[in-house]
């Protein structure tokens, strides 16, 4: 199992918009690559360690897929859908991670 981690840093001048992140585009990631997301996960930063500082990132999407091929081709092909709908909830673009899900 992999992870592709979405990541959006925060900064002063972040505009992100939670509800329209959560509640349409995930809706529309979900809904286009089907069957092969396994699960999607959604954070929203609230608190840093030291509460007077800003948390590192907004949001951080975590989508699971059985393997890189699977993700590669569920996602692929609508890469660009997705990108052009970032103007839609924020300013920054996001930090994307592919990890190995280890599980103990």
């Amino acid at each position: 199992m992999i992870k592709v981690s979405v990541m959006y840093p925060n900064t002063k001048d972040v505009n992100f918009d939670r509800d329209y992140y959560q509640n349409k585009h995930l809706t529309m990631v979900s809904k286009l690559v089907g069957s092969a997301l396994k699960r999607l996960e959604l954070d929203l930063g609230i608190a840093e360690r030291n509460l007077a500082e800003l948390v590192p990132y907004v949001a951080i999407a975590h989508l699971k897929f059985e393997d890189i091929a699977s993700f590669q081709t569920a996602f692929g092909s609508h890469a660009a859908t997705f990108a052009a709908d970032v103007k839609n909830y924020s300013n920054v673009q996001g930090e994307i991670q592919i990890s190995d899900l280890v599980t103990f």
